[in-house]
């Protein structure tokens, strides 16, 4: 059973003012002390909840945290590509130890949590919170709590957040995440419809659930929209590769601007004088004064033009009445901007429109999609409530970074990694994912993992997508330092994971390698061979490199890192 810390607390600091009343006659004393026992009791305003403990929050408490790496399930299909990361294990523990290898450098976190809905979705402490359990919402505040305030260190500035849930806990996360991300920095709370119809209980058809997003820092996150998709654009000319397809939407003369005579002038083109127009003796009556407050005239400067037509901006077609006609042609990706030094330049930038915050009520991001994706991959679902890669795609998409680290600590069946890949597989990305699920019912290795070996296989429905990935399951060590248990020692075991995870690599002891101490380091010095296949060497802060051993290592360019002391320091430090 969890163990109510509040109600603990709240008893304790109340039996004892009931205690010192016994003893107080005076009334003002017992007056104040009345008051004292109302604040203790009376329910403030804001989110409040009974606090709980988790059987981890102990185990964090007694033992250090660690990985054990999975050798055998690891995936190396690219030298030199970064790894991406499946961390097996209560994801408590996993974001402990991500704090010591990613504060501050995760761009995106997409989560599904437990949606609480009382039909055995969401474990506490190893047991079921039923629907009728009293303090079901205060059990899933403490649980979703302590995960989000690790989430939001593990944020870059420009990071952002997606939490899907639905309507059980959505008022509370809401309130929670106003707590712990700031309420200056909530952009949306995002509809999605889960499916188009079904049977239900109730009176209205849920078919929604929702995408809270906030972002670290105040309009700093790098959101900048989806792909502009305007059908209009489909004419192609020889700029195309760099420019994008363009459309023909605007001729440059209309007549509904105030009149401008700077923008009233004659034209040429292929021995031709263009007038706007059209009508040369309405030109020369506006030339001689005779000009109506909107008339006709051209939307661009003369200089404006020239660079315009000379860059391929500018179409001749014939109007209705047989006569030419100038249309500017708008490109996909392409747009004419001012320049202090050559007067105008193109500039080549993707096309984007703002996200909608009802963009995923399309059925495309609906659990029925989400299914057919698994299916394609396991010939059945095999999971109950998955989300469709479409949709953790277009989240991933709309933050401008294609060499993002994204983290889901509750990776379920592994929708976001797959995600991840294709979007890379998309647009040339370099996208790195970490996924952290518990291995419930062999989630993780028989859903999680597997997703990703077809993935990078490929399926005949699914073509593949070759990646890195390293397996790591969290395990313990004990706070011990005596005879038999050597806490040193045993966390110098622990740190190459550590290293592998912060910086995506594999350390194979041959190009990568990690010494903990002066004697190894003589020893490998001695080693050219050695030293010459080495790129990377990771080194304890207690090694002192000799001024030869400097020189050594950078005529063979060996780039020389020094381990972090922050990855175990302060649990050393402790049983000391």
């Amino acid at each position: 059973m969890s163990t109510n810390l509040s109600k603990i607390k709240r008893d304790k600091m109340l039996e004892t003012i009931s205690k010192i009343k016994e003893n107080i006659d005076d009334d003002e004393t017992l007056k104040n002390l009345s008051l004292i026992e109302y604040e203790l009791t009376k329910k403030k305003y804001g989110l409040v909840w009974e606090e709980h403990e988790e059987r981890v929050d102990l185990e964090l408490k007694r033992q250090i945290p660690t990985f054990e790496e999975i050798q055998e399930r690891e995936i190396i299909e690219g030298k030199e590509n970064k790894f991406n990361f499946l961390l097996e294990g209560d994801n408590l523990h996993s974001l402990y130890l991500l704090e010591k290898t990613h504060k501050g450098k995760i761009d995106i976190i997409y989560i599904d949590p437990p949606y609480n809905t009382g039909n055995k979705d969401f474990v506490y402490d190893d047991d079921f919170v039923e629907y009728e359990d009293g303090f079901k919402h205060s059990k899933w505040i403490s649980f979703i709590e302590r995960r989000l305030v690790i989430a939001q260190r593990l944020l870059k500035k420009k990071g952002v957040i997606f939490i899907s849930i639905d309507d059980k806990e959505q008022a509370q996360l809401k309130m929670l995440c106003d707590e712990i991300f700031g309420e200056e920095n909530f952009i949306a709370c995002m509809p999605r419809r889960t499916k188009s119809s079904g049977k239900t209980t109730n009176k209205i058809s849920a078919n929604h659930d929702y995408v809270l997003v906030y972002e670290k820092s105040k309009n700093q996150s790098l959101i900048i929209g989806l792909e502009h998709n305007d059908e209009g654009f489909k004419y192609e000319d020889e700029y195309v590769n760099e420019r994008g397809k363009y459309k023909l939407n605007q001729t440059l003369d209309y007549d509904s601007l105030s009149y401008s005579p700077s923008l009233d002038y004659p034209i040429e083109i292929n021995g031709e004088i263009l007038y706007p127009g059209g009508d040369y003796e309405k030109y020369k009556e506006r030339q001689n004064g005779n000009c109506k407050r909107a008339d006709w005239a051209w939307r661009w400067s003369k200089d404006l033009f020239e660079f315009g037509y000379k860059n391929g901006f500018i179409v001749v077609k014939k109007g209705k009445n047989g006569l030419p006609r100038i249309y500017t042609k708008t490109y996909l990706n392409a747009k004419i901007q001012k320049d202090e030094i050559e007067g105008y330049k193109i500039t080549i930038e993707e096309r984007r429109k703002p996200i909608s915050s009802i963009e995923f009520i399309e059925s495309k991001y609906s659990n029925d999609i989400a299914k057919k994706d698994l299916v394609k991959l396991f010939d059945n679902s095999k999971f109950d409530y998955p989300k469709p890669v479409e949709l953790i795609k277009t989240l991933i998409k709309i933050y401008n970074n294609k060499n993002a680290v994204i983290l889901d600590f509750f990776a379920g069946s592994g929708t976001t990694g797959q995600a991840v890949l294709e979007l890379n597989n998309e647009d040339n990305g370099n996208r790195q994912f970490i996924l952290c699920t518990n291995n419930e019912n062999n989630i993780c290795e028989e859903v999680t993992y597997q997703r990703l070996i077809k993935v990078n296989y490929g399926t005949p429905k699914v073509k593949p997508l070759k990646f890195n990935l390293k397996y790591y399951r969290t395990n313990y060590i004990p706070r011990l330092n005596n005879e038999e248990e050597n806490i040193q020692e045993n966390l110098l075991l622990n740190i190459k994971n550590l290293i592998q995870l912060e910086n995506g690599i594999n350390i194979d002891d041959k190009k990568i390698k990690v010494i903990f101490d002066e004697k190894t380091i003589d020893e490998f010095s001695t080693k050219i061979d050695e030293v010459i296949e080495c790129e990377k060497l990771y080194i304890s802060s207690d090694i002192l490199l000799t001024a030869k051993q400097t020189k050594l290592f950078k005529d063979n360019n060996v780039e020389i890192f020094i381990i972090p002391e922050y990855y175990f320091d302060e649990e050393i430090k402790e049983v000391q």
